[in-house]
């Protein structure tokens, strides 16, 4: 094995060249790995890469594949579908995990696997691009300055750039799914549209209405505070689209919904263009309230999701293939501190 090589699965995507372009910048050991050997030779050739096809159902397959590599970087979703065998493959053959989901089931199933993870001397690390790095780290940062943290919120606005195909499907998956908050330390259901909260900046409130980010499990195992909201700041006609999303998400369950979304969503374009990814920025809020009302706030400015996905993503992953995480499920914010995102991208943290 490769004290340092990396495969990245899921390379023909999006998101995946993304990665794929920044680890040729950075000269990094890299092996590009998917399903479709025409379109991943394609990408691999432009960077000079190893391509390795293989399909996730072929366990066999995927362990001969990370027979060689300290770490997976896995960009393939939607990653309800496709972490487990990923997953189980790498606690197999000892390879670390990483990848980018935002999906708080995920999450959940790979923080049950910790144990098993230690076992097996590997990185369990998911969310490793824009959702969670910036929100993860920005909740530990604010957590530390509050003693006995009870409540969490986290707020996202100017998520600017757009969202990919692959990005655009795990939404409506999530959506699907219903709102939910942590409470107590257990996830719980709410009805989309009627949870609110106002984030202060210092220059009047800003209005925001409750999404199920991944930050409700991510945050809660990076900090350990029992209640956990995440919100997006509302604008335009948000508002009225959650309502409608709550009263139709009965029918979004049915399976030939989901195919006529995939459908439609296989028609928009790859992902957002080159200048919209590289001149978006984004804001990522967090609150916390502790014992006796004491509260702090800070807010972080970040490049655009993609922007900082695709650096964050390569440096996390060299960084566990060289052995400076700790092994077990962590997160971001528990494998490299809470000021991973300002090592690692242009982002800028200020307290409230």
């Amino acid at each position: 094995m490769s004290r340092s090589r990396i495969l990245i699965y899921g390379a023909t995507g999006y998101t995946g060249k993304l990665v794929a372009r920044e680890a040729a910048r950075r000269g990094l050991d890299v092996v590009l790995a998917g399903r479709d050997r025409h379109r991943l030779d394609d990408v691999a050739r432009e960077h000079g890469f190893e391509a390795r096809a293989v399909a996730l159902d072929d366990a066999a397959g995927l362990r001969a594949a990370l027979a060689d590599v300290a770490a997976v970087l896995h960009i393939a979703g939607p990653f309800s579908r496709t972490s487990k065998p990923m997953a189980d493959a790498c606690l197999e053959t000892g390879t670390h995990y990483l990848d980018v989901t935002g999906e708080i089931d995920v999450f959940e199933a790979l923080a049950r696997r910790g144990e098993e993870a230690l076992r097996a001397g590997v990185t369990l690390l998911p969310g490793v691009g824009f959702d969670v790095v910036p929100s993860d780290c920005l909740a530990v940062h604010v957590a530390k300055r509050i003693d006995e943290p009870k409540r969490l919120r986290i707020g996202l606005a100017g998520l600017g750039g757009g969202a990919s195909r692959g990005t655009a499907r795990t939404m409506v998956e999530s959506l699907a799914d219903g709102l939910r908050i942590r409470h107590q330390g257990v996830l719980v259901p709410r009805p989309f549209g009627r949870l609110e909260h106002r984030f202060d900046l210092g220059a009047g409130p800003l209005r925001a209405l409750a999404l199920p980010l991944a930050d409700l499990a991510s945050a809660f195992h990076s900090t350990g505070i029992p209640n956990i909201e995440t919100y997006v700041v509302a604008s335009g006609s948000l508002p009225n689209l959650l309502r409608l999303v709550e009263r139709l998400r009965p029918i979004l369950r049915l399976g030939f919904v989901q195919r006529f979304l995939s459908d439609r969503i296989d028609r928009l374009p790859e992902g957002p263009s080159d200048e919209a990814r590289e001149s978006g920025r984004s804001l990522v809020l967090a609150e916390v309230e502790g014992a006796g009302g004491l509260r702090a706030a800070a807010m972080l400015e970040t490049p655009s999701g993609y922007a900082i996905t695709q650096v964050a993503a390569v440096e996390a992953a060299r960084r566990v293939a060289e052995g400076l995480a700790p092994i077990g499920f962590q997160t971001p914010a528990t494998a490299f501190g809470p000021d991973f995102v300002l090592e690692c991208s242009n982002s800028r943290r200020t307290d409230l």
